[in-house]
């Protein structure tokens, strides 16, 4: 807790609202006291020297003294191990049905009394006391993992575990679900445990709300993503490593797991980025692809009070000729913030607000928390007691509900492990979209109790159902989010089958991707507020996440106009663009800021209004083929130590490079540039890469750079799909996949190929089978 967030507890505890968060916290420390006792004495244990081995199907099971590490590699090289006889399944992470062991792959003695696993795209080495070593085909180390340590509770208990690995000196981490310190993840240790840091937060915060054990490690030696599939409360140490450090020796990077309870067992993805991505998401689940109208301009705010003031600010943005396609309203339309209800002083006849502003091109979506008022006579309330046999809402040790507190007062918590609760809690959004909401936004499901002091969440000891295995909330903290958003997008798509859901999770974990994205949560307003923001989009996309954004101008406080300016600018390059703000924050409409701002603002919706079947075809690009929307600048170059350095720029698919602007008073940028030719979007001019340039940058604008021979899908004047070509460079050809818009239902989406080539003096730009040229608006001309 920093001095901020103390000022503001020690605020809360002075009211009635915050007399109730005390005695929350000492409700669930006193049930944590009775239910989980001190650890008394432990065994250490490790696995000790190698017995023997038996091969099996694409590896095989190896014995030692202790324990037993089984290790599969599949079919397409993802490889699976595990400690103490694991399997892969059950998951919350994987999903459906692992995928089948490569044949080929066979278990084999090797060196020093060791065996390896010899497969196309990786090799796996065991050591007789117990190391286990990734490696590429060739036998270039990418990942060594040293023998694990377990400690067993000698009355009973979660065996707590801790796994150290090591790779190459020069390989750099990313990925960890959402880091404000980020995207490269240097020295520290980092917390796997979904967190509401209270309400803001900057780099220095850690860890947030969506936390995932998932490293990507990049390296000269090649990408790999490794993914320790454990629930459990835990933490991550990582330590870059240092070429020539100690008489000319390299010192290795390392990473070390430590978990509080669960299986000890870890997938690891190896190859090209684009190819790491692909494998993670064939184990963990397609993303869900976006409405079309979710990729437009969003604004939101706690504290729009009224129908009168959604129309003020719809009209607001009309009247100035600025696009707006979603508007969000917060807990202040509830009635008293109680969930799945309506104001109905504030907001009369919400369905007819919906269609007045569907009519104006405007959809509303809701937000929805899992919270529910503990008070008799509540609907919701009333009708998760009668569910199954026990009630919804989870228990703690004792079988009692647990009980804490959330916006409308003393609030239950629906145990969305346990499926019958899923599907009671996903009927509940039939009153959504009867109030004519097109979406809806998860909040507050990490979940959060406010508290006086301690952890903001429910007591660890707390009892869930995790599927019918049943455990505590040590093993079910870190998947409510994820659990609750399966809950709403398999209801919203039993509810309207024909459409596909919009919904996206503040809180989640590995998976998420299946029903959704996320979002910043309550990203603190400054520039280093801005800065996270793009941390958090770059690392949940290497996670899986492709589709989130941030709070576009911060969650607190007043942004200067600067300042929101280059957020908004950011903003408009990132998949989910929306604005957001507290209900005690300044506002978010570009024209509160002044002429300036405006007008930089509305160029910014243009270009994203324009760039919108980019945008499209990014997210059935990243369902085909995991590649997220946002991607680092080493994305197709990883071996260029240079770009794993860069984290202030971004690609945009593959063809489009965007430099934010992320400090103040800053009109130049350097830019670091992948290799090949890039052209500026603004001026056309041409800068070869590899290398660094120094781009202008004035407030109306930020450098964005095409790749040579790239062709863009763009929206024309009418609202029809266009091509823009960029040149290739001379003697060279260029292309760029198009997917249009299939609808918001389920139609398939149809990937178009397109080639650009110089024939003569003139670019041309051809479809893959059709003969003939198209029709393309090309750039860059004179410059090849």
């Amino acid at each position: 807790m920093d001095g901020r967030d103390l000022v503001r507890r020690v605020r809360l505890v002075g009211s009635v609202r915050g007399l109730r968060t005390v005695r929350s916290a000492w409700r669930r420390r006193s049930a944590d006291a009775r239910a989980l006792p001190a650890r008394g004495a432990e065994r250490a244990r490790v696995p000790g020297a190698a017995t023997g081995a038996e091969p099996g199907p694409g590896g095989g099971v190896v014995r030692f003294a202790r324990s037993e590490l089984r290790i599969r590699v599949s079919v397409g090289g993802a490889v699976f191990w595990g400690w103490d006889g694991v399997e892969p399944l059950p998951s919350y992470g994987v999903v459906g049905e692992p995928p089948a062991p490569d044949e080929r792959a066979v278990l084999e003695p090797g060196k020093d009394g060791g065996w390896q696993v010899v497969s196309e795209r990786v090799r796996v080495v065991v050591s007789r006391t117990g190391v286990v070593e990734l490696r590429t085909p060739g036998g270039v180390l990418l990942r060594r993992e040293l023998p694990p340590r377990w400690w067993e509770p000698v009355d009973g208990g979660p065996v707590r575990w801790v796994q150290r690995s090591e790779v190459p000196a020069d390989a750099r981490f990313f990925g960890l679900g959402g880091r404000a310190g980020g995207p490269r993840l240097r020295d520290g240790v980092y917390g796997l445990w979904n967190t509401d840091p209270g309400g803001r937060f900057g780099p220095g915060d850690d860890p947030l709300y969506l936390t995932m054990p998932v490293q990507v490690v990049v390296s000269d030696a090649g990408t790999h993503l490794a993914f320790h599939d454990n629930t459990w409360a835990g933490r991550v140490v990582l330590r870059e490593g240092e070429e020539g450090a100690g008489s000319g020796h390299d010192r290795p990077g390392t990473s070390e797991v430590r978990m509080e309870g669960g299986p000890l067992r870890c997938w690891v993805v190896a190859g090209t980025p684009a190819r790491v991505l692909q494998g993670w998401t064939g184990l963990t689940g397609a993303p869900a692809v976006p409405p079309s109208w979710a990729l437009g301009p969003q604004h939101a705010r706690w504290g729009f009070g009224s129908e009168r003031e959604v129309r003020r600010v719809v009209a607001g943005y009309r009247e100035r000729g600025l696009p707006l396609a979603v508007l969000h309203l917060d807990i202040d339309h509830f009635d008293g913030h109680r969930v799945f209800t309506v104001d109905r002083e504030r907001f009369p006849d919400l369905p007819s607000l919906a269609a007045d502003l569907r009519a104006e091109g405007v959809r509303l979506v809701s937000i929805v928390d899992p919270a529910v008022k503990a008070e008799p006579g509540d609907a919701v309330f009333d009708a998760g007691r009668a569910v199954g046999e026990r009630g919804a809402y989870v228990r703690d040790a004792q079988g009692r509900v647990v009980v804490g507190e959330v916006w409308p007062g003393p609030c239950v918590y629906p145990d969305f492990t346990d499926p019958v609760v899923r599907e009671w809690w996903g009927s509940l959004y039939e009153e959504r979209l009867a109030q004519g909401f097109s979406g809806v936004w998860h909040d507050m499901n990490e979940p959060v109790s406010f508290a006086a002091f301690g952890d903001p969440s429910l007591p660890r000891s707390a009892r869930h159902v995790l599927e019918g295995a049943g455990g505590d909330h040590r093993e079910a903290h870190n998947v409510y989010g994820l659990a609750m958003a399966r809950a709403g997008y398999e209801g919203l798509l039993r509810l309207r089958p024909e459409e596909r859901p919009f919904l996206f999770s503040r809180s989640g974990w590995v998976g998420m991707q299946r029903y959704g994205g996320t979002w910043s949560g309550d990203v603190s307003t400054g520039w280093p507020g801005l800065r996270a923001s793009l941390s958090l989009v770059l690392g949940l996309g290497l996670c899986g996440v492709p589709y989130s954004g941030p709070d576009v101008g911060g969650f607190d406080g007043f942004p200067s106009p600067e300042l929101y300016l280059r957020w908004f600018q950011l903003g408009a390059y990132l998949p989910l663009f929306r604005t957001h703000a507290a209900i005690d924050a300044g506002r978010r409409e570009p024209w509160e800021f002044g002429t300036e701002v405006l007008q930089g603002a509305r160029a910014a919706l243009v270009e994203r209004e324009r760039l919108g079947p980019y945008f499209v075809t990014l997210s059935h690009l990243a369902r085909s083929t995991g590649a997220p929307y946002v991607r680092p600048v080493w994305w197709g170059a990883p071996r260029d130590r240079a770009l794993r350095e860069c984290e202030d720029a971004f690609l945009l698919g593959d063809a489009v490079l965007v430099a934010p602007v992320l400090e103040p008073g800053a009109r130049r940028r350097a830019v670091r540039l992948p290799r090949g030719r890039w052209y500026d979007a603004e001026s056309g001019r041409a800068y070869e890469g590899p290398g660094q340039v120094v781009l202008d940058a004035p407030l109306s604008r930020v450098p964005v750079l095409v790749r040579a021979g790239a062709v863009i899908p763009v929206r024309g004047a009418d609202g029809s799909l266009e091509l823009e070509a960029w040149a290739p460079v001379a003697g060279r050809s260029g292309s760029g996949l198009v997917v249009r818009d299939p609808g918001d239902g389920w139609a398939a989406a149809e990937v178009e190929r397109y080639v650009t080539r110089w024939k003569g003096d003139r670019v041309v730009v051809e479809r893959d089978g059709v003969k003939g040229a198209v029709e393309a608006r090309v750039r860059g001309l004179g410059l090849g």
